[in-house]
C-alpha cells in the first residue's frame, strides 16, 4: 500500500467535460508547484458544487494519460456500494493539510522501503489493481486497507459509503 501516493487535496476548479458526459473536469491542488489536471467519471453521481472547494483524496503517482483529449493527472479517490450506483468522494478531515501523504496504521510510509513508486512502475507493476480488492469502507464509512484506516495528521479519513469498495 505505501507504493501508491495518496495526497490530501482541494479542488480550486470544475468543469463538465465538453465531449464525454460523464467526466468533470478538475484542477486540484496536491501541494505542488501547479494544480493537477484531473478527469474524474463523477458526472452521473455528484454536481459540481459538490466537489468545488472540497478536500479530497488524489492518487497522485500515476501516469498522466488522456481521457477524451483531456490529459488526467491522478485519480480522485471515491468511494461506491456493491452494484455502484452511489459515488461519494472520500473525505480527509476538515484539518487535513493540503499535500500531505495518507497513511495506514501499521505499514512503512517513512522509510525509504515505504516511499512511493515512481508513476511508471505503478502501471507497468499494476498495483492499483492488485491492491483493489483490499480497498473498502467499513460499516462505518471509514476507508480501509486490511482493516486498518487511511489516516492524516489530523484524524481518520471518512465517507458516507458504508460497506463499499474506494477506487
Amino acid at each position: 500500500i505505501s507504493a501508491l501516493d495518496i495526497r490530501v487535496g482541494r479542488v480550486l476548479k470544475v468543469w463538465e467535460h465538453p465531449e464525454a458526459d460523464k467526466l468533470y473536469c478538475e484542477e486540484i491542488d496536491v501541494g505542488e508547484d501547479e494544480p493537477r489536471q484531473i478527469a474524474s467519471g463523477l458526472r452521473p453521481h455528484l454536481q459540481p458544487e459538490d466537489i468545488d472547494g472540497r478536500l479530497v483524496l488524489v492518487l497522485c503517482n500515476l501516469k498522466e494519460r488522456k481521457l477524451v483529449g483531456f490529459a488526467s493527472h491522478g485519480m480522485v479517490l471515491c468511494a461506491s456500494n456493491a452494484d455502484h450506483s452511489e459515488v461519494r468522494l472520500v473525505n480527509p478531515p476538515v484539518d487535513a493539510r493540503i499535500g500531505e501523504r495518507v497513511s495506514i496504521p501499521d505499514f512503512d510510509f517513512t522509510s525509504e522501503e515505504g516511499a512511493p513508486f515512481a508513476e511508471n512502475k505503478v502501471g507497468k507493476k499494476k498495483i492499483v489493481e492488485q491492491l483493489a480488492p483490499y480497498l473498502v469502507t467499513n460499516r462505518y464509512g471509514v476507508p480501509e486497507f486490511l482493516g486498518r484506516p487511511f489516516v492524516t495528521s489530523a484524524g481518520v479519513c471518512t465517507t458516507s459509503i458504508p460497506d463499499g469498495t474506494v477506487s
